[in-house]
């Protein structure tokens, strides 16, 4: 399974360590640019089905950026999987964590 990450420097190099490809994105520019070309949108050429990840992870910092773009995207259904992770101070205020997130739908702790 392929998986790409778009995110803060530190956080891309991390996961660059353990085979995952990714860029490096500050600005909303250079999200949305690198979102757009990860999942072929916009005036990017669009990638061979074998380019495109199956798992797109964001920085939460990097999805807060084009929440309105990832949320249209996910509403598609196609592939790469969007997942959201922490930056290094932690998520983001407001952020449910994943525990968070389980309990609340299926009311288990893990």
């Amino acid at each position: 399974m392929k998986f790409y990450i778009i995110g803060e420097r530190e956080i891309v190099l991390a996961f660059k360590l353990t085979g995952v490809d990714g860029t490096i994105a500050e600005t909303r520019a250079e999200v949305l640019d690198a979102f757009n070309r990860v999942t072929g949108k916009g005036n990017v050429a669009n990638l061979a089905s074998h380019e495109i990840p199956r798992v797109l992870i964001l920085t939460e910092h990097a999805a807060s950026q084009i929440e309105n773009e990832e949320i249209t995207w996910q509403k598609t259904g196609k592939f790469p999987l969007i997942v959201e992770v922490p930056g290094l101070d932690g998520h983001l205020k407001g952020k449910k964590s994943l525990s968070d997130a389980i309990k609340e739908a299926i009311g288990v702790e893990v």
